[in-house]
């Protein structure tokens, strides 16, 4: 099973958690298993920086076998170094039309 890292803005939304826990449903009815960093981090301390956010969810992203950006993830500096983070590690990178 093809285990799948979602990615997209988080930072200055309010609704990040809800629209990463949608992603990861669709995405484990289309047989993946979603790992879901925005759940993952919101269980962290909130004196974290980003910087220590960012250190955490690249390491998620180094066990994963693709990257699924969520819509916008053009306007996360986040979503942006995750995704050169995986093509980096050669991870799949998978979007919305991806998905069967």
């Amino acid at each position: 099973m093809l285990r799948v890292f979602i990615s997209g803005m988080i930072t200055g939304t309010n609704d990040y958690l809800e629209r990463f826990s949608r992603a990861e449903e669709e995405l484990h009815k289309r047989g993946y298993e979603p790992v879901n960093p925005a759940s993952v981090t919101a269980q962290l301390p909130k004196t974290l920086t980003h910087e220590e956010y960012m250190t955490v969810t690249l390491a998620i992203l180094t066990i994963c076998d693709a990257i699924y950006m969520l819509p916008g993830w053009e306007d996360s500096e986040g979503a942006k170094r995750e995704l050169r983070a995986a093509k980096m590690l050669r991870i799949k990178v998978m979007q919305k039309g991806d998905l069967k």
